[in-house]
């Protein structure tokens, strides 16, 4: 597999960065509670800076399906990562748009801003070429390093990226790929993996490849209940793809035949009332 280029081969210097982030982090009250995600992409925001590039970072925060809702505001994230970084990061209140590129305009070189959540648009996850194109208008070169959603053809993940040259991954990303290339093919053993997500639709690949060279597989998330639903079980209402109970079989019979231990989780908490927007669990 060809090495993808990141940020150590290209020359960024003066040049206005977009940087696609992933700071889905857990907010409550306006208090970041994990902040694992932010500081995860700390190394490539201090490498962009050191290079006096201007630096632009965006990302998505929640579902809030289209809507510019106050809840899934990423403000506390910017605030974040001013104490994380040392520095001031501008937060720009919206993502897209002639206000958007005069603020982005302003940035010296060095300096960091923040866009607002991506997803108050419906045109990311759509990737929609119009919304990519605004956000393309925004630099002159991206640089992804959100790992947990370069998976997903959205727009700032990869419609974006023919509108903006170089096209560059972060150390995150790097970092990930050499464990699913070289770490994963000759990995150290006992090999374990652990996964999570919601769907199986999802990551089933990702699953029938792994199932050739995992010694245990681990899985939590929503997904789990989908294997549940495959061994026989019930899962009430809980979030999982009937449809996909075929496909959790078969893989369920691979690791069977293959000797590897296919664990799902034996805890559960079962509530009537569960919003994930609020954090909060009722009637158990």
């Amino acid at each position: 597999m060809p090495r993808t280029q990141s940020i150590q081969d290209v020359d960024l210097a003066g040049r206005r960065v977009l940087v696609r982030c992933d700071f889905n982090v857990p907010i409550d009250a306006g208090v970041i509670s994990d902040d694992s995600r932010i500081v995860a992409a700390l190394p490539t925001i201090k490498h962009l800076i050191a290079q006096r590039a201007k630096v632009i970072l965006c990302s998505h925060l929640g579902r809030p399906k289209g809507q510019k809702t106050p809840h899934y505001t990423l403000a506390p994230v910017a605030r974040e990562l001013a104490d994380q970084l040392g520095q001031a990061v501008h937060f720009i209140e919206d993502c897209v748009g002639a206000e958007v590129e005069a603020e982005v305009a302003q940035l010296g070189e060095g300096e960091v801003a923040l866009l607002e959540n991506l997803r108050f648009y419906k045109g990311e996850t759509d990737n929609d070429p119009q919304f990519a194109a605004q956000l393309g208008r925004l630099a002159d070169a991206f640089v992804n390093d959100a790992f947990g959603t370069a998976h997903r053809a959205h727009a700032s993940t990869a419609g974006v990226a023919t509108h903006l040259s170089p096209c560059v991954c972060g150390f995150l990303i790097e970092k990930e790929l050499a464990y699913l290339g070289d770490k994963t093919n000759r990995p150290e053993r006992p090999f374990t993996v652990i996964l999570g997500g919601a769907k199986v639709s999802d990551k089933i690949k990702v699953i029938d490849a792994l199932l050739e060279k995992a010694d245990t597989i681990i899985i939590g998330g929503a997904m789990a209940y989908t294997f549940a639903l495959a061994q026989g079980r019930k899962v009430g209402e809980s979030l999982s793809e009937p449809e996909c109970i075929p496909t959790a079989q078969a893989a369920l019979a691979k690791a069977e035949a293959k000797g590897v231990r296919f664990l799902l989780p034996v805890d559960n908490l079962a509530v009537k009332d569960l919003d994930f927007g609020a954090i909060r669990k009722n009637r158990r």
